[in-house]
């Protein structure tokens, strides 16, 4: 503490020093956090918490059509504004209703644009607004990120700006990081006394995202870099398109718009970063009126394990047999989808089934069966396709469409993604973006964009070994803070650290089955898959009482305890029952659960929990079923790479 103290004075006498001009301040509703803005030469803001300097003063600047906002600008006039209203999402990712309350400043400038802040209790965003007349370009954006200390960082490092943002989480201090590295966001800091602080970004419209690389004049700093607009790409197959050609600007964009928010989210507890709404409330509001037809679910997966049937009397594959039995399979465990990805189509052509395929067929018995499905398509052939495959999808009457394969993030691109869920909606056809950048709230506007991978997910256990508990624990404090997360849990081969290897066709997990059972309720995905073979999971009844049961929104969040990267415990409500999901990395734990969530009376608790032999095989559970109440409190044994998940039903 002595150390921090006095580089705090030291940070106070710079500050001292940047506030020569106007400073103007805002806290949020219940006084912890305050946002320092000073106007002078330059633009900078400044974050404290409990009136600890979290973030020193940083620059805030844009350049338009070769005008420099936030160099010697001159305000005019300061607006500020309580809020404090309810929210109600359409896509219940964490709870039914969402307290919107902040306090928000306004600077107005001479010069034709706005600074907002806002304010919450758990962190301060920014954003650009300008009023310029036609359309402009926007050259650049100053970003900065400046800290008092050497604090580290979990960091999703990244080789380009073409990318999946399907990253490992590397934990550094910041003065490893060197000007010449970047990562994508989220990023998490982890601070003083267990402080946590997010950086990402929301509501990402007709812009492009950033990304963080360290700054060059400070160690501990980092600045914001963008993919500049494209102005040409290559076509190197029906997938990877990459840029080959920029322009020397950002973005083209109308004089009078809002832009992205700068999100620091900031909590004292690590479990407070799961609970976290902010990128929802920054997003912009509902953007259609017939959300009846969104239909939240579970998913019946076919990619991941390969078609790997058995027990059935036909060849397994790409044929109508085949997802006749997927759809058997969710009909009889109450699964709303099932999906065809890669191969139900000839590469490059969305308008042409493969002829081992049926599609009416399978269409007719979906509908017969209660079970839609959802088709897997390639971004770039859906974009030269666009009015005939979304027609052909409407009149098929499928229900949703997985796009892939995007990987950029450029102002194109992200309008792209905007363009799908436009027209998605007005086609009653959900969205499930993979090869996809985070999640910045479109989902607010589109609820029909239901999820979203931008993570290193279950997939990569087919190929390799980082999709592992380690990273894993990072993801609910990371990732998944800026919106649902399209993992794919459900393996049913579960192997622990020494066992396990990739196998491309007969995949596995890593960790416990009752990891992959706990992922259900920790990882938020309103449209949430079962990766295994149904053969599989037909073996497993006790494992299919829960799958079958456990919901993909939720009324209510409670967070028990959680350590970034180590290990978490999330209760969530769905109506009059509870499920309670925790997770453990490789180190083995005790994990303790207080039922103080549950109401009055008793509960019988359905709990699926680590076997004995789990930490030498990784499919070993036991199922077990208890009485409990408020009152209760329960020990468990987590293996490494563990778990435990419940089902508690009011007697």
């Amino acid at each position: 503490m002595r150390t921090f103290r006095f580089v705090c004075v030291a940070w106070l006498v710079i500050l001292a020093g940047f506030a020569t001009g106007q400073s103007h301040e805002t806290v949020s509703p219940d006084g912890r956090i305050k946002a320092v803005v000073s106007v002078g030469e330059q633009i900078t803001y400044t974050v404290l918490l409990n009136e600890q300097i979290l973030l020193a003063p940083s620059v805030i600047a844009m350049t338009v059509d070769g005008k420099a906002l936030g160099i010697s600008a001159k305000l005019k006039k300061v607006y500020r504004e309580f809020i404090d209203e309810t929210l109600t999402p359409v896509v219940r990712q964490k709870s039914a209703k969402i307290e919107d309350r902040y306090r928000s400043m306004r600077l107005s400038f001479k010069q034709p644009f706005d600074l907002e802040f806002r304010v919450y209790d758990d962190g301060v965003a920014y954003r650009f607004i300008t009023r310029y007349k036609g359309s402009v370009e926007v050259e650049s954006e100053t970003v900065e990120y400046r800290f008092a200390n050497d604090y580290s960082i979990w960091f999703p490092e990244e080789s380009s700006m073409q990318t999946h943002m399907e990253r490992e989480y590397l934990h550094l201090p910041l003065s490893e990081i060197g000007s010449n590295r970047f990562c994508s966001v989220p990023a998490l800091l982890d601070m003083h006394d267990g402080v946590k602080a997010l950086i990402t970004e929301a509501d990402v419209y007709g812009y492009p995202g950033f990304y963080l690389q360290g700054h060059a004049e400070s160690p501990l700093a980092f600045k914001a870099i963008f993919p500049h607009f494209a102005l040409a790409d290559s076509m190197h197959n029906d997938r990877n398109v990459p840029v080959t050609k920029r322009a020397p600007f950002l973005a083209k964009v109308s004089g009078k718009r809002t832009f992205p928010w700068r999100v620091l989210i900031i909590t004292e507890k690590d479990k407070d970063l799961i609970a976290s709404q902010m990128i929802h409330k920054l997003a912009r509001p509902l953007a259609i009126k017939d959300t009846e037809w969104i239909r939240p679910g579970k998913v019946a997966w076919d990619w991941w394990n390969a078609n790997n049937l058995y027990g059935v009397d036909f060849e397994a594959g790409i044929n109508t047999a085949t997802y006749k039995a997927y759809i058997d399979f969710a009909a009889d465990y109450g699964i709303e989808y099932i999906i065809l990805d890669e191969g139900w189509y000839p590469l490059g052509d969305l308008l042409t089934v493969v002829p081992e395929i049926d599609m009416a067929e399978l269409l007719d018995y979906g509908l017969e069966k209660g079970v839609g499905l959802i088709l897997w398509a390639v971004w770039k052939t859906l974009d030269d396709q666009w009015d005939a495959a979304f027609s052909l999808f409407e009149r098929w009457g499928v229900k949703g469409i997985k796009v892939d394969f995007m990987q950029r993030d450029d102002q194109a691109i992200v309008n792209y993604y905007w363009r799908v869920a436009e027209e998605a909606a007005t086609r009653h056809l959900l969205v499930d973006f993979h090869g996809s950048y985070k999640p910045t709230g479109l989902r607010r506007a589109y609820p029909n964009v239901i999820t979203r991978e931008g993570v290193k997910g279950l997939e990569q256990n087919k190929w390799g070994e980082t999709a592992n508990p380690e990273n894993g624990l990072v993801i609910p404090f990371t990732r998944m803070v800026a919106g649902p997360v399209d993992y794919t849990p459900g393996a049913m081969i579960n192997w622990q650290k020494d066992n396990f290897k990739p196998v491309w066709n007969r995949p596995g997990s890593q960790g416990t089955r009752c990891h992959q059972l706990a992922m259900y309720v920790v990882y938020e995905s309103p449209l949430q898959m079962l990766a295994d073979s149904p053969s599989n999971y037909r073996k497993e009844p006790e494992c299919m009482t829960f799958l079958s049961a456990v919901p993909t929104v939720w009324d209510e969040t409670v967070v028990l305890d959680a350590r970034v990267g180590d290990y978490v415990t999330v209760a969530r409500r769905s109506g009059e029952s509870w499920f309670v999901g925790g997770m453990c990395d490789w180190s083995a734990r005790d994990m303790d659960i207080d039922f103080g969530f549950l109401g009055a009376g008793l509960w019988t608790a359905q709990i699926w929990q680590d076997g004995p032999n789990a930490h030498r095989v990784g499919v070993d559970f036991k199922q077990v079923e208890i009485i409990v109440e408020a009152s209760s409190q329960l020990k468990f044994h987590m293996a490494p790479g563990g778990g435990v998940a419940m089902w508690l039903v009011k007697r």
